[in-house]
């Protein structure tokens, strides 16, 4: 299960993304936007800023982030990001840090490119770090004896499941777009006792926690404490740094 109030507590960091990616969109006057992944709605939000006359969209599997973002008043809706279609009057997809959820989401992404009209915009971002020491570290205790069985089919369990920015760029132009994809890795400054941690469990260890008992899931987190810690170390001013690495791609259909 989300948590909009656990997700929200790096919104800074987590929307700083969001504003990388939107502002390579080149759409002028788009009819409607559509945010797949919209979460809490902070973030969906601000595109009415950006384009007043456009209808604005959201959607997001959990129901707590909907009901989230209809408070902040976004038009939002429950649904599957990977069966969601096009209108005929869409001119921008955006999808934020939630495509790497859905293994097969390259098919996803030509198939929304034959949907939208040329001229349209497709934008996403996911992150990239299945190497890095946090994800590693999630990995490794979900793989003790304690846990293994529960955690056995969690989707980060085969590896990564996105591409390099230019393997975007390939699959994209092949399916008839111009394509902009890069990546960026960001050092975000963290305080607290178990930062890292705080961090991951509104992301990442949704899954995790939503397997396991309260009593499981309370020894799991005490498990990867120590390795967060290692990975992590807190500097003598109490901060601590926690590189991110993101791949971005805009695509427009010619």
């Amino acid at each position: 299960m989300w948590n909009p109030d656990v997700y929200l507590a790096f919104a800074d960091h987590r929307g700083r993304p969001f504003y990388d990616l939107t502002s390579r969109i080149d759409a002028k006057a788009p009819r409607r936007v559509v945010d797949l992944g919209c979460g809490p709605g902070n973030l969906t939000e601000t595109l009415a800023g950006r384009w007043p006359d456009a209808v604005i969209e959201g959607v997001d599997s959990s129901e707590e982030m909907v009901a989230a973002a209809r408070e902040r008043g976004v038009v939002a809706e429950v649904g599957d990001v990977s069966a969601w279609s096009a209108a005929p009057d869409t001119d921008v997809v955006i999808s934020n840090a939630t495509l790497h959820w859905i293994p097969q989401h390259a098919d996803l992404l030509v198939r929304w490119v034959d949907e939208l009209a040329p001229g349209s915009w497709l934008a996403f971002q996911v992150p990239g770090n299945w190497e890095a020491p946090s994800h590693r570290s999630l990995l490794e205790v979900a793989r003790r004896a304690a846990f293994a069985k529960p955690l056995q089919d969690m989707p980060f369990q085969d590896g990564p499941v996105v591409q390099t920015p230019g393997q975007y760029a390939g699959l994209l132009t092949d399916a008839g777009c111009t394509v902009d994809a890069w990546e960026t890795t960001y050092i975000h400054e963290l305080t607290g006792d178990t930062p890292v941690l705080d961090w991951i469990t509104g992301s990442s260890l949704t899954a995790v926690k939503s397997r396991l008992s309260e009593e499981a899931w309370q020894q799991y987190r005490q498990e990867l404490i120590p390795l967060l810690a290692d990975a992590y170390p807190i500097r003598p001013d109490g901060r601590t740094f926690y590189p991110f690495r993101r791949i971005f791609v805009v695509a427009q259909k010619i």
